[in-house]
């Protein structure tokens, strides 16, 4: 039984190999004329060989080859390549006489090859798409919204981004940076962040990093406090993306004005990482928003810190100190207290954190403590410059105290400190708080021979004094004044021609019964003491030829 069974097994098999016998009826696709002029129009496309791709269409119309859908759909991208949109139109038109039915492929390529037309253009093409029984997909929200985004139409753009939600279509990666860049871009970065987050939380591909860098740029150029804080998290220290020094110097910015010293101090760490120099503008926000944060005694270190890498606070970086601590004289007394803990800590005290309390007190109109302040300030190991003695100056200005001044002047030339510019500028407003102003003159002689040119300030306030007493001294520094560039103006050639009588009679006028109100006095003082202390002097030396 077991031979028999063996020998049918072996009867089943076969050990030739199976004959095949061609249909001599049967020819390959690959041989049609059509196919091989597909494949060639495929190659040339591939190769963006677009002289070819046309060449070949010349050479189907001669040989009257008829064309599929293959070949319309090759022809038109290369059009949409080259951004042929006549061409693009001529294809689509042959195709329907021909009665090729047109697919979504065709419809995309030719929106692209019109993407330099009108966009009344692209919607036509979109609206076409519905007669051949096409529904535009996000692919064909996307060309348009790219368009869009290209003109920088964001209304546009979005509201194509509501026509693709509303039909239940979600927007492509491409879609949802294109308008999120355009947003912020625009100046919109609360815009721009939602548009990323509902993307993020409804898709479940993720934005590229550049969106949520443009989000970041936006938020800081605009110094929108939520935006930076989210988006700088993000940035950073989940993408693990490091900003540039113009990024971190935006966001420094930002964390200055709403007070976020944490932000501010890890912008710092970010340039130090990138190896950027730090510079007196890296530190000023800083101290800004350790101020609004009333962490004063850091703010105070922080001068010190600027000095141990060779920058010299200047005036502008400590005036958020100045102006936190002059809220009272309590506030400046503490701000005192701050300074000798540091000193007690082992720490150096600059010579710009002294001139924060002097300029506090000043403000306060407390010249007592300003110079008590001045006085002290060798018991923390600090040598006045010549900031501090223009501080004072500024304050005797405001209290008309000659006396005081001149013995501040002995002691800034005892101590070898040279006077500047705005040193003599201040010395001639004191010579001119007084009735005997001689002085000034001299003042303005010896700032010349300095080397010192005279700002347009102090000519007009010389020639303003003048004119009030009767000083015919007036016409040469008017003379003077023109001599240097600078022009009179209109508002000082009225005083001029009223005999000093302009400015008082502008004041009678707003207050024409009775003395002028002591709220408008103080008012005026307010407005001279910030002139003082605050502003550079960049600002009072006008360029000559300037108004």
């Amino acid at each position: 039984m077991d031979g028999d069974r063996n020998r049918r097994r072996s009867d089943g098999l076969k050990h030739t190999p199976y004959s095949y016998q061609p249909d001599p009826r049967f020819r390959r696709v690959e041989g049609t004329p059509i196919a091989r002029v597909n494949m060639q129009l495929s190659k040339a496309v591939e190769d963006r060989n677009w002289p070819r791709v046309f060449g070949l269409c010349k050479e189907i119309n001669k040989q009257g080859i008829e064309p599929d859908v293959t070949t319309y759909t090759h022809i038109m991208s290369a059009c949409a390549a080259a951004g042929s949109q006549q061409e693009a139109r001529a294809t689509f038109e042959d195709m329907l006489a021909l009665g090729v039915r047109p697919t979504r492929q065709i419809f995309h390529e030719m929106l692209h090859a019109c993407r330099y037309s009108e966009t009344s253009t692209l919607i036509k093409i979109i609206n076409m798409m519905p007669e051949y029984g096409i529904r535009p997909n996000e692919f064909t929200y996307e060309i348009l919204v790219l368009r869009y985004t290209e003109m920088q139409q964001l209304e546009l753009a979005l509201q194509a981004l509501h026509q693709l939600n509303a039909d239940g279509l979600p927007p492509t990666l491409k879609t949802a940076q294109a308008v999120i860049k355009l947003a912020g871009f625009t100046g919109l970065p609360r815009l721009a962040l939602d548009l990323a987050d509902a993307f993020e939380e409804t898709s479940v591909r993720r934005l590229e990093h550049d969106a949520w860098v443009d989000c970041l740029i936006a938020s800081a150029e605009t110094l929108w406090e939520e935006g930076v804080m989210r988006t700088w998290d993000k940035v950073v220290h989940e993408l693990n993306i490091t900003p540039d020094e113009g990024l971190c110097i935006q966001v420094l910015h930002t964390a200055g004005r709403h007070g976020r010293s944490a932000l501010a101090l890890d912008a710092f760490r970010i340039l130090g990482r990138i190896g950027v120099e730090w510079q007196e503008h890296h530190f000023a926000p800083v101290i800004e928003a350790l101020c609004k944060e009333k962490r004063i005694k850091d703010a105070l270190a922080t001068l010190d810190m600027m000095r141990d890498h060779d920058i010299t606070p200047l005036l502008e970086t400590a005036l958020p100190i100045s102006n936190a601590v002059a809220t009272d004289t309590d506030t400046v007394d503490e701000a005192w207290g701050y300074l000798e803990a540091l000193r007690e800590e082992g720490k150096r005290v600059d010579v710009s954190a002294i001139n924060v309390v002097i300029r506090a007190a000043i403000i306060l109109g407390d010249l007592q403590r300003a110079v008590g302040t001045y006085k002290a300030a060798g018991s923390l190991g600090v040598e006045p410059n010549v900031d501090t003695y223009n501080l004072l100056f500024a304050g005797c200005i405001a209290a008309k105290h000659r006396e005081l001044g001149d013995r501040l002047l002995t002691e800034m030339k005892g101590a070898g400190v040279r006077p500047d510019a705005r040193t003599y500028e201040r010395l001639i407003a004191l010579c001119l708080t007084q009735a005997n102003y001689e002085d000034a003159f001299f003042y303005l002689e010896e700032m010349k021979a300095e080397g010192h040119a005279p700002p347009r300030s102090v000519y007009i306030a010389l020639i303003r004094k003048c004119v009030a007493l009767g000083d015919t001294r007036y016409r040469l520094a008017v003379e003077e004044m023109l001599e240097c560039g600078y022009e009179v103006g209109e508002d000082l050639q009225r005083f001029i021609d009223s005999g000093g009588e302009d400015r008082m009679l502008a004041l009678r006028e707003s207050h024409p019964v009775g003395p002028i109100p002591e709220r408008v006095l103080a008012r005026k003082r307010e407005e001279f003491m910030k002139g003082v202390l605050d502003a550079p002097l960049a600002e009072t030396s006008e360029k000559p030829g300037s108004s």
